[in-house]
């Protein structure tokens, strides 16, 4: 049984005009020790399908229906109270989006990782400390962080900070909610480093959400590529990167300059995503695909049979599949 199995999930958030479809029939799974990169234009519902897996989707939004299985535990049935004594720090942890915003700043960051393990872990405050001191150490940071304030802190320290707090009850899964936005190249890669190096380490699983191709290139295992609400493909890293199967992967890959090779020019793609509370009938990229057909248009594709590498896409269907390149 993989660690996490994400089936038919649907979250939508509740609005005047109707129900926007924030994650709208995600499927996926997660094993022991693997790093998976969630990969999309920003509004796709990366982070929602995040807060899903925490059970912290934000009001309006809910989990309409589908299966959330960490470990056994089907977290969709789990009462609020159930999720943060079971799986919240404890089974899933989350490193949020912009470490600048996430602290909490009239409190220094040893107080902050120590509410977790105090309220969590049912620990004394000297044996909180102790394991604070730790867990900076454990993430490259000197014990005298913890009496500072998160003011007193540079971007890549406070970073850091939230990882240790993500790693203070040793969760199975920890997800990174875009870890290296704001951060200068030296200071991402020493991120990316320190995360490998936990990752192997400790033998944690990694939900890796990211905006840059070349992280999740650096990083995962696998990919799933989303796009309004939907996975679109999915696959092993070097399947996705080399054979992409989807247009809508193919058009990411070409936007991204290259350091090496032959100059190009680079792909845009044209449009803007589409209105989720009234999505295209067919393929939700139809809109915006140069390759789309009628029955792009008018019939949504499934995942295609093949295990391992995996596309909702009417070409795959076709007598001569396109071949990028």
């Amino acid at each position: 049984m993989a660690l996490l199995e994400v089936e038919d999930l649907k979250t939508y958030y509740f609005t005047l005009r109707g129900p926007v479809r924030a994650v709208d029939g995600v499927t996926l799974q997660l094993e022991r020790g693997e790093v998976l990169g969630i990969a999309g234009e920003s509004g796709c519902g990366k982070s929602t399908l995040a807060w899903s897996i925490l059970g912290m989707v934000p009001p309006p939004g809910r989990i309409v229906s589908g299966r959330l299985v960490v470990d056994g535990i089907d977290i969709t049935k789990l009462s609020e109270e159930e999720l943060r004594a079971k799986i919240r720090w404890k089974k899933v942890s989350m490193i949020f989006q912009g470490a600048m915003n996430s602290l909490n700043p009239v409190y220094t960051a040893g107080a902050q990782i120590e509410e977790v393990l105090t309220y969590h872990a049912r620990m004394s405050k000297l044996e909180a400390r102790k394991r604070v001191y730790e867990l900076l150490e454990s993430v490259g940071l000197d014990r005298s962080i913890a009496n500072r304030y998160p003011h007193e802190l540079s971007g890549g320290q406070k970073q850091r900070v939230v990882i240790a707090m993500a790693l203070a009850l040793e969760p199975d899964i920890v997800i990174a909610d875009e870890p290296t936005t704001a951060l200068d190249v030296v200071v991402q890669a020493q991120i990316l480093n320190l995360m490998k190096r936990l990752q192997r380490e400790k033998g944690i699983s990694i939900i890796l959400i990211t905006h840059d191709l070349a992280v999740i290139a650096e990083m995962a295992d696998r990919v799933a590529i989303m796009y309004a609400g939907k996975i679109v493909e999915y696959g092993g890293s070097e399947q996705i990167f080399y054979k992409p199967r989807h247009p809508y992967t193919y058009l990411l890959m070409k936007a991204v300059p290259k350091l090496r090779g032959p100059k190009e020019s680079l792909i845009y793609i044209p449009g803007q995503p589409p209105d989720l509370i009234n999505p295209p009938r067919g393929c939700r990229f139809a809109p915006r695909c140069p390759y789309a057909m009628e029955i792009c248009k008018e019939d949504p594709p499934e995942f295609t049979p093949e295990k391992g590498h995996m596309s909702a896409c009417w070409l795959e269907r076709t007598p001569e599949k396109i071949k990028y390149s």
